[in-house]
């Protein structure tokens, strides 16, 4: 691999390395909300589960998707973040 080769392939990897920073701390700013979210249900007779507002959010994210990610990704990963968001 030529050096400049390796060179642009660090700058990237640095960038990615600062948006997965931003992403953990977009995470857990949203864990805080979830919580916040969370501790007043009861209040609202709500349940702390709700299959309708995930089927929302899916389709809201796939609304503001621009790709290269597919809509199914996208469900895939938010799949994985709300099962941990209801485990907190």
């Amino acid at each position: 691999m030529s050096d400049d080769a390796r060179t642009r392939i660090d700058a990237l990897r640095a960038e990615i390395d600062t948006i997965d920073c931003r992403i953990v701390d977009l995470l857990n700013e949203r864990a805080k909300l979830a919580l916040d979210i969370r501790a007043i249900k009861p209040e609202a007779n709500l349940g702390l589960y709700d299959p309708k507002r995930e089927e929302e959010i899916f389709a809201k994210l796939t609304a503001c998707n621009s790709g290269p990610l597919y809509a199914d990704n996208l469900r895939e990963i938010y799949a994985a973040v709300l099962h941990v968001m209801k485990e907190l």
